[in-house]
């Protein structure tokens, strides 16, 4: 057993003998080039790194639209949301479409009554991304919109979506109704 470990040990050292041997490390540019290299790498280790997602709120006061709430096409409504992160924000985004088919999403809020499952005709699809400037890491979101006149009325989802600097990303939905 000894004399295996003895050759397992001996192979580095015989590699390295060789190459002292071919005058590889003779050369001190080739020297240099290795310690630049070897010094060259780095290690995040010392940055903290931003293990939270931010966080996205329209249960406040001011915060639109609450869940179940009905809509009325041609009317203008300003949808707010509180966003917020322990770094910084970077980005937002606003998606409306049908819910005809009675689907759902894993961070929906509110249990609406629904209306009987339909086939779409016009549908209003709604989604728009905005940045936010300035690392901030507070937001109130306002966006104000417009409901179409020529749109299918019925059950539709509202949802906000935050992403900060990281990339790391919450969103918030909540079920709404459009109706004439």
């Amino acid at each position: 057993m000894f004399k295996i470990m003895k050759r397992t040990l001996m192979l580095p050292i015989n590699h390295f003998l060789k190459l002292v041997k071919m005058k590889l490390f003779r050369n001190p540019l080739l020297i240099l080039a290795a310690f630049l290299f070897l010094a060259s790498c780095s290690s995040d280790d010392a940055e903290e790194k931003d293990q939270e997602k931010p966080a996205i709120n329209i249960a406040f006061e001011g915060g639109f639209p609450e869940p179940c709430v009905g809509l009325v096409r041609g009317e203008t409504y300003t949808f707010r949301a509180k966003a917020t992160d322990n770094v910084s924000l970077a980005a937002y985004s606003l998606d409306i479409h049908h819910n005809f088919d009675h689907h759902t999403h894993d961070d929906q809020q509110g249990d609406c009554e629904l209306e009987p499952v339909k086939q779409a005709v016009n549908p209003w699809i709604f989604m728009e991304n905005y940045s936010i400037e300035g690392g901030v890491r507070s937001y109130e979101i306002t966006i104000e919109l417009t409901i179409p006149q020529d749109i299918d009325p019925g059950n539709y989802h509202c949802s906000y979506s935050v992403t900060d600097h990281t990339g790391w990303q919450s969103r918030t939905s909540v079920d709404i109704t459009i109706v004439e």
